[in-house]
């Protein structure tokens, strides 16, 4: 028999305490309990990064993180990323260069790519490419989703 166990953490800037089983991911929290779906749901073994968000400060695969890791912690998902009613220039960029065709992997990218600007402004597209290994596309071939990141960066010079 497992017991609910009370985790408080920050969501896309807001403090929640939530109860959840300790078998539960981070994905399942965040979707199910907490109904942010902007995380996707792909392979649930950690290959695709459609269920990519930011926790503390770092690109994580929810689908592999067990929720009560969650206690305590600062989450972004894509749902916290715009502001006032305005994209963030990620968002703003992807959409620009068309780096949007199915959306599935989308949020993933963007947010793997945010983990990226956050700890280094100013990547080389190489630097760019590998904080995105981890995120696959079956559309757009990754060429419009690394030259969106770049215009992004170009964006905050």
């Amino acid at each position: 028999m497992t017991h609910d166990h009370t985790i408080r953490m920050k969501v896309n800037g807001t403090p929640l305490e939530v109860r959840t089983r300790p078998d539960r991911t981070l994905l399942d929290l965040l979707r199910e309990e907490i109904g942010l779906t902007g995380t996707k749901k792909g392979c649930e073994e950690g290959e695709c990064g459609a269920c990519t968000v930011i926790m503390d400060g770092r690109a994580v695969l929810a689908c592999l993180t067990p929720a009560l890791k969650a206690d305590g912690a600062e989450i972004t998902t894509i749902e916290g990323l715009e502001q006032d009613g305005e994209l963030h220039p990620l968002q703003k960029a992807f959409l620009d260069e068309g780096a949007v065709q199915c959306g599935y992997c989308t949020p993933g990218m963007i947010l793997s790519a945010k983990a990226l600007l956050d700890v280094n402004p100013v990547p080389t597209a190489d630097q760019i490419k590998e904080s995105i290994s981890g995120n696959l596309c079956r559309c757009t071939g990754y060429t419009k989703i690394v030259r969106a990141i770049q215009r992004a960066v170009e964006g905050n010079r």
